[in-house]
């Protein structure tokens, strides 16, 4: 079950304007049809070479042969399709050989991808990723010899960063670098936890490894970044050398995305491994968080996909499953009724909705906003845009990864029984979405970022932005007619959010930071929450506006902008209300998690 195109095409044209960002002189190559033409691409892809093995690549885990990984051979067909398609080189420029189409395009297509089968889809994500990293930050000669493999799917990429003794705690690499002249390094070390670390999909594998020089600061301040083939480069354009002394440790074995490989590393163990630098010495952190400053918006999309396919398969559950009578019945010989009619399910399946849709246009305004600032005219103008980018990336990534694993949960439950078997894709749907709490930092981390440094950064210059963005929306909502409850309502969230965000920067600024940061994950959820409930405002605006043209519009159309307002409706009746709850907890400073001592767990 994929994302509905008609979704997808209401939330890119209707709601954020993908028509004004084609007439741009950065996308002005492109237009409506070219856009149709690659999501009927994707769509066909999707249905035809991801899902039709996602429960395979699932059940048959990768395994070592004779020192090789073995995949189920319809993984490299699909990922091979897919670079054939053009889909790793679509957002890329042209001149660097890429498709130059917005990245917001490139993000709805992994959407679908990543709900048709995200094990395989995320060997072509890190790729993407890894190769952006090359394009913005490495030398002609580098772009020359591995982005062009990486695009045509001839390499795929890695990023190396975690460490067996030092998981998100990157202070603590040990990894080494070691000078051996024109611009190479001897890397020695071990990495963990390296999605796509080793396979046997493509000719190469392009690792980027956080490593340290001998010499260089400590902590963060002191680590670099590096190019770490599995095979050198043997002809100017990536051309397959000798190996690199990158060995396989061994496999890890998580409990979703079974299809894609995870594994130990060791650089150097097995023979001499070279490493070319990446820009300067001690900044390697800088220009790896720029590769998963943008995974983390697609890990947001993914986290969407597989929700949006688990409500999908809990509908079409709940219309065909016949069961019970609802409770005005009460004559046993009445014919039972799909279980959709009963108000439960209804509930588990509204709230689904409201999730996976929110958290769909969520996502893809973080999307637009990447387009924003690579086609942004003033420096002014880019700054605002990288800030307000900056502020929402950890929302983007970590309510979805929260609220689209509920939608998992309940979807689930819609199928009873059934929905705990592997009868039904739900189960497995529910393990894939569990790993998106921890890739790309986990849901505590993301909110120490944001209430500890996003918020208060630049004196606050990326919370007003957003603010103000908000009651921008807020004010144009106001004049349409059915919208003032959702209005007023946001409008008082957003006043909340900010009283409650000056009394944490204060009291954290006073000197009791580990005070003011204690609730900081339910900060983030509640202003995760706030910015949903915004696009939830932006699409109902859309969907009001076009029920009121006096225009025809067919029965199926209005079906689907009546959803919405639906939709819109409970997220505001139940989800913001909740936001509010969070914030009211943190506001109190409350202290119990410090008080605790640790004899007391």
């Amino acid at each position: 079950m994929l994302i509905p195109r008609r979704d997808l095409d209401f939330q890119l044209f209707d709601v954020l304007g993908l028509g004004e960002l084609l007439a741009r002189p950065r996308f002005d190559a492109h237009d409506r049809d070219t856009v149709d033409a690659v999501l009927d691409a994707a769509y066909q892809l999707a249905g035809e070479r991801f899902a039709p093995h996602a429960a395979r690549a699932d059940a048959e885990e990768p395994r070592i042969e004779d020192g090789r990984v073995v995949l189920p051979p319809e993984t490299g067909a699909a990922l091979a399709a897919y670079a054939a398609g053009g889909f790793v080189a679509a957002a890329f420029p042209r001149p660097l050989g890429g498709l130059g189409l917005p990245f917001l395009v490139s993000q709805a297509c992994g959407g679908v991808f990543a709900g048709a089968n995200v094990a395989v889809y995320s060997y072509a994500l890190l790729t993407q990723g890894a190769a952006n990293v090359i394009a913005r930050f490495g030398t002609d000669d580098q772009r020359a010899r591995y982005l062009g493999a990486m695009l045509e799917g001839r390499a795929f990429g890695t990023m190396c960063l975690s460490e067996p003794h030092a998981g998100s705690s990157l202070a603590d690499i040990r990894t080494r670098a070691e000078p051996v002249g024109e611009g190479r390094h001897r890397i020695t070390g071990r990495k963990m936890w390296i999605s796509g670390g080793e396979h046997e999909l493509s000719e190469n594998i392009v690792h980027l490894v956080l490593a340290r020089i001998p010499g260089g600061p400590a902590g963060v301040k002191g680590i670099s970044l590096f190019i770490v083939p599995r095979y050198r480069a043997a002809t100017p354009d990536g051309g397959r050398g000798p190996a690199n002394g990158v060995s396989l440790v061994g496999l890890n074995h998580k409990m979703g995305w079974r299809g894609h490989v995870n594994a130990a590393l060791a650089f150097g163990d097995s023979g001499e491994c070279l490493g070319e630098l990446v820009g300067r010495e001690h900044h390697g952190l800088g220009y790896m968080f720029h590769m998963m400053n943008e995974a983390r918006v697609t890990v947001g999309l993914c986290a969407v996909g597989l929700g949006y396919a688990g409500y999908l398969h809990a509908l079409g559950y709940a219309r065909q499953r016949v069961q019970g009578r609802v409770v005005s019945m009460k004559d046993p010989d009445t014919p039972q009724v799909p279980i959709l009619r009963h108000p439960d399910v209804r509930r588990m399946l509204l709230a689904q909705k409201a999730w996976v849709e929110g958290g769909l246009a969520l996502a893809l305004y973080c999307a637009r906003l990447v387009d924003e600032l690579a086609s942004a005219d003033g420096e002014a103008e880019r700054q605002e845009l990288a800030l307000l980018l900056e502020l929402l990336t950890p929302v983007a990534k970590s309510w979805p990864s929260e609220y689209c694993l509920e939608a998992n949960k309940l979807a689930i439950q819609v199928a009873g029984g059934a929905g705990y078997t592997r009868d039904l894709p739900l189960e497995r749907l529910y393990r894939d979405n569990r790993l998106n709490h921890i890739h790309e930092g986990t849901l505590g981390i993301h909110g120490l970022d944001l209430l500890g440094r996003k918020v208060v950064q630049h004196d606050g210059a990326a919370l007003r932005s957003f603010l103000g963005r908000v009651q921008a929306t807020i004010g144009q909502a106001l004049g349409t007619a059915g919208l003032q409850a959702e209005c007023r309502a946001l409008a008082a969230a957003l006043r909340a959010l900010a009283a409650v965000t000056r009394q944490v920067v204060d009291r954290s600024a006073s000197g009791e930071p580990e005070l003011a940061l204690a609730n900081a994950t339910l900060y983030l959820d509640a202003f995760g929450t706030i910015a949903v409930a915004w696009r939830w405002l932006a699409q109902a605006l859309v969907a009001q506006r076009a029920l009121q043209d006096p225009r025809p519009t067919d029965e199926l159309q209005r079906d689907f902008l009546e959803g919405k307002l639906h939709a819109c409706r409970w997220f505001y009746r139940h989800a913001l209300p909740e936001a509010n709850l969070r914030l009211a907890a943190v506001g109190r400073l409350d202290d119990a998690t410090l008080r605790i001592r640790d004899e007391h767990f």
